[in-house]
């Protein structure tokens, strides 16, 4: 580990000293520019100090949803007004509720006469009130109300997502998003589990960090709309495990280490007063179930929006992340795997990797005959050869390559030849083009020769292949484990999902072999399973019943799995059949890696 302190930077200089006192920064604050690095630190990098700040693209689906919540609200009238003798008050709500709603034997959570009274007051004897599972009376408003309302909240590893909901029609009123501050305390969730084990006492420090952003992601989507927080009557989270024990206080250091413990793997029902959530003290959290030890409540939101239970085809279902949840099966039988791709797919571990970001390349394509490139990047509707583009990224530039641009940029040197079955540089091509450099003893290809330069080198391509054979060594042991050679559909779930091209995926062999127009994207599923809860009872219900019926298997305790993974190494796959792929696209036969000819990279003067 690292040892992070105060003494391992240099003190302010006069120039920084007279920045921070004109700026009123605070004292953790300081000038990368005019600070020096005695030893070993931790930065963190203010989200308003982000030069590229990433893209939250967690955008909520349309998706048909049944509106029958937890919580309704309820207009009464008093029969004898405001000026009822305190000791009556609670008996004349229940009665107004039995006699204008046949609504009995309430439990009154809301039950002090000094907060009652102020509000029938100033309602003239008239209230709303807010009955939470026929159940409870939670909440009274004073007057007629129209409406109450609810968060949808998806806590992901990079990124946190809510959809503040109306609870009456099932509108989103506002939809936020920001990145997970935890980031700071390590990128992925491993080195967030391993923080917390160097780190004794540290677990607390993220707990804090997740319900902070929350709360605020909260408050802006309350102010966008125009409503009032204490009207927010009811929360759904899902999360992975990791996220999912974080958030609620749990120790998340067991699900690092075999055999992958979860705390508890069910669903919960606790009060956003404990959580520290600030909405309505009385409101309440609804948690979806887990399934196991990295397959989380995030995963059983994407099968409450997929429902793969009520479908005779074989569904893939692939909530793409830096651990892809997996599922195969039909209404007969259900399983489910995690397998650890890492952080390639977002940028991570990539030489000009970066995440989703205005002037990250994001789309590439790579001419069979000449090996030129072109691109888009985030932020420029225009490809890189369109007269448009110099003008389009003047104020964003060109900054890196995000995860969709990785893919198809190793996926499209395949097509071109420029590598082969297994991920090698084809050095004959070096006297060929000028975007095939030697750089000592390998070979990169250069996308773009600006400032920065952005290049795929062999160490990218074997990121890439490690993480596409981890995600295709899953399914395939799923379906060896299901007895099923091919699949009728496949679903990209998750932010990441949503925005790869699904025919280069299958080029690359991120996935199995499949007809392509049945290679869809399910969108942000996790959020859209989130929002199906906290808008329907019935699917809490559902989701809870159908959870339980699915066969986890343990990919690190599977020996076939390894075995998968090797094969899967290859491009798109070293044994199995793309027959379906091979129909739209034009795949190369197995090329052999020649001897290189040396050439060197170009030196600017």
């Amino acid at each position: 580990g690292i040892s992070s302190k105060q003494s391992n930077i240099s003190s302010r200089s006069d120039a920084e000293k007279k920045f921070s006192t004109r700026k009123h920064l605070g004292s953790e604050r300081r000038l990368s520019c005019q600070s020096k690095l005695l030893g070993d630190i931790v930065v963190d990098v203010p989200q308003e100090s982000q030069l590229h700040q990433q893209l939250v693209r967690k955008e909520f689906e349309a998706t048909e949803i049944t509106i029958n919540p937890y919580v309704h609200l309820h207009y009464i009238e008093l029969a004898d007004n405001c000026s009822a003798k305190r000791t009556n008050v609670l008996n004349q709500i229940k009665k107004a509720l039995k006699d204008q709603w046949s609504l009995t034997d309430l439990n009154f959570v809301v039950n002090d006469w000094k907060t009652i009274l102020p509000i029938l007051k100033e309602g003239e004897g008239k209230c709303t009130v807010a009955v939470r599972n026929k159940k409870e009376l939670i909440a009274i408003f004073p007057g007629f109300v129209e409406s109450c309302y609810g968060a949808a909240i998806d806590i992901g590893s990079t990124t946190i997502a809510i959809n503040l909901c109306n609870l009456t029609d099932g509108s989103i009123e506002s939809n936020q998003g920001s990145m997970n501050p935890q980031i700071r305390f390590g990128e992925d969730l491993m080195s967030r589990v391993s923080y917390c084990m160097q780190n004794p006492g540290s677990q607390e420090k993220l707990t804090q960090a997740a319900r902070t952003a929350v709360n605020e992601l909260i408050h802006k989507a309350c102010n966008e709309a125009e409503i009032n927080p204490e009207q927010v009557l009811e929360i759904t989270i899902v999360g992975n495990p990791v996220m999912h024990h974080l958030f609620l206080g749990l120790d998340p250091v067991p699900l690092g280490l075999l055999p992958f413990t979860l705390a508890t793997d069910k669903a919960l029902y606790l009060r956003a007063e404990d959580l520290g959530i600030d909405i309505n003290k009385h409101a309440g959290v609804y948690v979806l179930p887990c399934l196991a030890g990295h397959v989380g409540a995030d995963a059983a939101a994407v099968m409450l929006t997929e429902k793969p239970y009520h479908q005779k085809e074989i569904n893939l279902i692939v909530d793409v992340g830096t651990n892809a949840e997996i599922f195969v099966g039909n209404e007969d039988k259900l399983l489910a795997a995690s397998s650890p791709t890492g952080p390639a797919f977002e940028g991570a571990q990539i030489n000009s990797g970066q995440r989703a970001a205005p002037g990250a390349i994001e789309r590439v394509r790579i001419n069979p005959e000449n090996f030129e490139p072109k691109f888009k990047v985030i932020g420029s509707e225009y490809w890189s050869d369109e007269i448009e583009f110099e003008e389009s990224i003047k104020k964003i530039g060109i900054t890196g390559i995000c995860g969709s641009g990785i893919i198809e940029a190793v996926a499209g040197m395949y097509l071109a030849g420029i590598i082969s079955q297994d991920g090698l540089m084809n050095a004959s091509l070096i006297t060929k083009t000028e975007h095939l450099i030697q750089q000592g003893r390998t070979f990169s290809y250069f996308l773009h020769r600006g400032t920065p330069e952005v290049l795929i080198t062999q160490n990218d391509i074997r990121a890439i292949q490690l993480a596409k054979a981890a995600l295709y060594a899953g399914a395939k042991l799923l379906m060896d484990k299901l007895g099923v050679e091919k699949v009728d559909k496949i679903r990209l779930a998750g932010a990441f999902g949503s925005h790869i091209d699904v025919k280069y995926a299958m080029i690359l062999g991120m996935i199995p072999d499949c007809k392509i127009d049945m290679v869809t994207s399910a969108g942000n599923a996790a959020s859209t399973g989130a929002r199906m809860a906290l808008l329907d009872t019935v699917s809490r219900d559902e989701i809870e019943s159908e959870i339980r019926k699915i066969e986890k298997i343990e990919t690190a305790m599977e020996t076939k799995f390894q075995e998968y993974f090797v094969h899967a190494m290859a491009i798109p796959h070293q044994i199995d059949d793309f027959s379906e792929l091979a129909k739209i696209v034009n795949l190369p036969k197995k090329t052999i890696p020649q001897k290189p000819k040396r050439r060197r990279q170009p030196t600017s003067s």
